[in-house]
């Protein structure tokens, strides 16, 4: 798209109508098809255009003015593209527009007031920009506008009412924006208005009453985060096509006309949550009984009010295809109506924080479908039901801060997939069942504190590998610590104080370098404290006070730190830090001839280590004063290491490059955890195998690659390290931002099958992670000066944050574009061969091809199906000429349900978007979508392949258009 003009042969190319007379071209209809660059002002010759639809494509740039001379111009629909600067004013002259459409570009500035001429749109568009400035009031003069959607801009100030005059209007979208005000009565008085939408504003006034005789034709209400108060109006009922009704999060007050909204055969949504509503006496919650009526209501939320009163036995006569039920932090009392069982689609249900009381009944259990239950807060009493070990759907559990009583039931040993159960601050007893400690899913939080537990804790704890946090504080359990906590490796937060636990710190507590609280205290613990917790680089407060432990404190580490350790009540310790003031450790006496003897040992033993330690400083002092540089304890901060680091300091953050810092090897070096010592900052150390043919060769190309880019979703690196080691030999390093959450190739591939459920990447999650990876090789392709290939494009180069948001390392094959063609797609390059990792290499590599950035598509294309199948490219099943790409391509469309990861399947069940039928659909049918994405990028030959600008438009299409359905459903 390098030029425009009238020529005849445009006529024959794809998605463009010409006029068989004149031969002049009329449409421009080229959607989803892979055009990058800009848009040329050239464009402006094609004086006949009626229609401009280039939507999902890459294009960038500035809309060129030179579009405002197609004056015969009917639709323009720029959307889904990369456009950013301001509308260009010269569009006033396109008088004749019916579409302006610009959602999905990052376009800036007010709205120009030249637009004011446009008085035949229908359809006014520009949804997710960064627009800012006034809503003007001449749209108001728009009188054929059917469509106003300015949502997620920077808009400010009030909603002008002369927007009141479009009484054609069905769509009225100002989401997500700063509006201010009241919002005109004259705006509630277009009744062809179906969707009304002005949420996450600052809005303020009273819902007329009147409402829903005004707006008839109301499919959704949302007018949620806002300032509104006065009550729910009564007339909804009049309009009887509602869908979703969301007002949440504002200050409405009174009651809720249930009777009305019962009519309401269509609602799905009722979003009442956070308000003022109900008056915390007896009969408020009478109105569920009409909604039962609601034959298709799938999400109820009243939480966060004032409702008082039990709740009614009506509730058990709700629609089954409730699949959300939020009742938390309101004022009800008495217990649950035992016909809860009914409400059998029920994904999670919050009852937290009311006045609950009696026994949680049986009949619970037979929610099997359940998510996540939430009865915190209240008065419950009696055992809990065993009946919960049904629920093997559940993931969260929340029962603490009751009364219930007896023993923990092994029953909840069956909740296979629970990721975290709290049953803290109840009165319960016994010992803790070793079924609990089976739940090899629970990985988030194990929290059983405040209870009157008994026992011993059991060794079974050890199976507990993936737990984050384990808090059995102020119980009464007993005898010693098992030492098979200590294979509890990921740990972060272990609290056991208050209890009777016995004997030393298991030295196994070793491998439990992830802590970073430690509580031990008021227990029964002696011995020394051990040495190897001053090695715990994470560790901020250690509370080991009002135990018996004795003797020399250690001094490094937590040690050193007075405000984040406590040692009350153990007055046997001695010496440490000087911060602590603890009296000096005595000196040993001899009392005996016996103890004189011991003593002449240990005085023999110790010259002879004398005169060999006097030999080993005398021959190490003479190396060092060979080598160029000397170890030595640094203590500069993570900005200091950006000019530069030392060998002996990498020593120092890495522990010596030990094992347990050890993240990953691969095909050059290995990669170590490590610690800036003046700050405590992590990051990742890159020790290049210099012995390893192509080593250094990769260290200078990675240098070269990373010294030249700039993207938030590319791998940071700090710093580089060229030097020498201990033993005089070459070293070469580089330093990069630590990435909490590992890579991409842990998540999709745990190590361990059995514990897949922890490391389980949801729907939203991988497509976020798709679009973080094709926006890093998009940039690197198209937008770096030289662009770049990367040319080892897999999940185990696909690394993590603690937000889970994707940055692609690891340039050690990258490759610069030479300038020598103007289709960077078949540029040479600076040197060719296989480049890759085996089941991600294009297969024009392995015939002796040019390293190109269509190989880089490739690589990703198999990666994403990789993502959304579950399977690696290098799986047993794919041989003879089967491949992972043909696997897919087999199965669609008809069978693509039979290769989805099993795992999105079971989020699909879990209703974890939601519970709709509608969204569980959407789950799957989003999933193939992607995956026809991945078999385009994946194809066999080039030229068939997309760039990865028009993947990264599809790719937030598909996103977008989803969580709109999420959301809105």
């Amino acid at each position: 798209m390098s030029s425009w003009n009238d020529s005849v042969h445009f006529c024959t190319w794809v998605g463009v109508t010409c006029n068989h007379s004149t031969k002049r071209v009329l449409n421009l209809n080229l959607p989803d098809q892979n055009l990058a660059g800009s848009l040329p002002p050239s464009i402006g010759n094609l004086s006949y255009l009626t229609s401009i639809n280039l939507g999902s494509n890459s294009f960038r740039g500035e809309i060129p003015q030179e579009i405002g001379r197609l004056q015969s111009l009917h639709v323009l629909n720029l959307s889904h593209n990369s456009f950013s600067g301001k509308i260009p004013t010269n569009l006033s002259q396109c008088t004749q527009l019916k579409t302006l459409e610009f959602r999905y570009n990052e376009l800036t500035g007010s709205i120009p007031k030249q637009l004011s001429s446009l008085l035949k749109l229908k359809r006014l568009v520009l949804y997710t920009n960064n627009l800012t400035g006034t809503i003007p009031s001449w749209i108001g003069n728009f009188s054929s506008l059917r469509l106003l959607d300015f949502a997620a801009n920077n808009f400010q100030g009030s909603i002008p009412n002369a927007l009141g005059r479009l009484t054609r209007l069905q769509e009225f979208a100002f989401e997500g924006n700063k509006l201010s005000g009241i919002i005109p009565a004259s705006i509630y008085n277009i009744s062809s208005i179906y969707l009304f939408g002005v949420s996450s504003n600052q809005l303020h006034g009273e819902l007329p009453t009147n409402l829903g005789l005004t707006l008839p034709n109301l499919k959704e209400f949302v007018c949620s985060d806002n300032q509104f108060t006065g009550i729910i109006p009564v007339s909804l009922s009049n309009a009887s096509r509602l869908q979703v009704i969301d007002f949440a999060t504002n200050g409405l007050t009174g009651t809720i006309p249930g009777e009305n909204l019962g009519t309401l055969r269509s609602l799905v949504t009722l979003n009442l949550n956070h308000n003022r509503l109900g008056s915390g006496k007896a009969g408020d919650l009478n109105f569920l009984k009409f909604l039962a009526n609601c034959t298709s209501l799938e999400w109820l939320s009243l939480s966060r009010n004032q409702f008082g009163g039990e709740l009614p036995v009506s509730m058990s006569n709700l629609s089954t295809t409730l699949r959300n039920l939020f009742l938390g932090t309101n004022l009800i009392h008495g217990s649950i109506p035992l016909g809860i069982g009914n409400l059998v689609n029920l994904a999670l249900v919050g009852m937290d924080n009311n006045y609950f009381s009696g026994s949680v009944p049986e009949e619970i259990g037979r929610l099997q479908k359940l998510n996540e239950l939430y009865l915190d807060g209240n008065t419950f009493s009696g055992p809990i039901p065993s009946s919960l070990g049904n629920m093997t759907s559940l993931t969260k559990l929340f029962l603490e801060e009751n009364r219930f009583l007896g023993n923990i039931p092994p029953s909840l040993g069956d909740c296979h997939n629970l990721l975290l159960l709290n049953l803290s601050v109840n009165n319960l007893t016994g010992s803790i069942p070793k079924e609990i400690f089976g739940l090899s899913s629970l990985s988030i939080s194990l929290t059983m504190s405040d209870n009157q537990l008994t026992g011993p804790l059991p060794s079974e704890v050890g199976l507990l590998v993936h737990l984050v946090e384990l808090d059995l504080s102020r119980n009464n359990l007993s005898a010693e610590i098992p030492t098979s906590l200590g294979s509890c490796i990921m740990l972060v937060r272990l609290q056991l104080e208050g209890n009777e636990f016995q004997g030393i710190i298991p030295q196994s507590f070793e491998s439990l370098r992830s802590l970073e609280e430690i509580d031990l205290s008021s227990n029964n613990l002696s011995g020394q404290i051990p040495e190897f917790l001053s090695k715990f680089r994470f560790l901020r407060h250690l509370n080991l006070s009002y135990n018996n432990f004795e003797g020399k404190m250690p001094e490094e580490g937590i040690f050193s730190n007075a405000t984040g350790l406590s040692i009350l009540g153990d007055a046997n310790l001695c010496g440490g830090s000087l911060k602590l003031h603890l009296h000096a450790c005595p000196n040993i006496k001899p009392h005996s001839s016996r103890g004189l003897l011991a003593r002449k040992v240990v005085i023999s033993v110790a010259c002879a280590l004398a005169i060999v330690i006097g030999m080993s400083c005398f021959i190490v002092t003479r190396s060092m004063l060979k080598r160029p540089r000397s170890i030595y304890v640094s203590s500069r901060s993570y900005k200091d290491w950006k000019a530069g680091v030392s060998y002996s300091e990498l020593v120092q953050s890495t522990d010596g490059f030990s094992t347990e810092n050890l993240i990953g090897s691969g095909s050059f070096g290995s990669v170590y955890k490590g610690v800036v010592p003046g700050d405590g900052t992590l990051v990742a150390v890159k020790v290049l195998n210099l012995q390893q043919q192509g080593a250094s060769k990769s260290f200078m190309d990675e240098c070269k690659a990373l010294r030249s880019v700039r993207h938030r979703n590319l791998l940071k690196i700090i710093t580089a390290c060229s030097s020498i080691d201990n033993q005089g030999q070459d070293f070469k390093s580089l330093v990069f931002e630590y990435m909490v959450n590992g890579s991409l190739e842990m998540w999709l591939h745990p190590r361990n099958d059995e514990h897949t459920q922890s490391k389980r990447l949801s729907l939203v999650q991988r497509l976020n992670i798709v679009i973080n990876v094709a926006s890093a090789l998009d940039y690197l392709h198209h937008h770096c000066e030289t662009s770049i290939v990367h040319c080892d494009m897999k999940p185990n180069n696909v690394l993590l944050d603690e937000d889970m948001v994707a940055h692609v390392g690891d340039f050690g094959l990258a490759r610069f574009l030479l300038e020598a063609s103007n289709d960077p797609a078949q540029s040479q390059t600076i040197s060719t061969g296989l480049k890759g990792s085996i089941g991600y290499i294009p297969p024009e590599y392995g015939m002796g091809g040019q390293v190109s950035i269509l190989g880089d598509v490739y690589s990703f294309g198999i990666l994403l199906l990789e993502m959304f199948t579950g399977r690696r490219p290098t799986d047993d099943m794919f041989k003879d000429g089967l491949s992972i790409h043909q696997f897919t391509a087999m199965a669609m469309p008809d069978h693509a349900m039979d290769i989805v990861d099993p795992l999105l399947l079971v989020e699909c069940d879990d209703a974890d978007v939601d519970g709709s039928p509608i969204q569980a659909r959407r789950l799957v049918e989003c999933s193939v979508s992607v995956m026809q994405i991945g078999l385009s990028c994946s194809a066999t030959s080039p030229s068939e392949r997309m760039l990865m600008g028009a993947v990264v438009n599809k790719l937030k299409t598909i996103r977008d258009s989803y969580l709109n359905l999420r959301g809105r459903g």
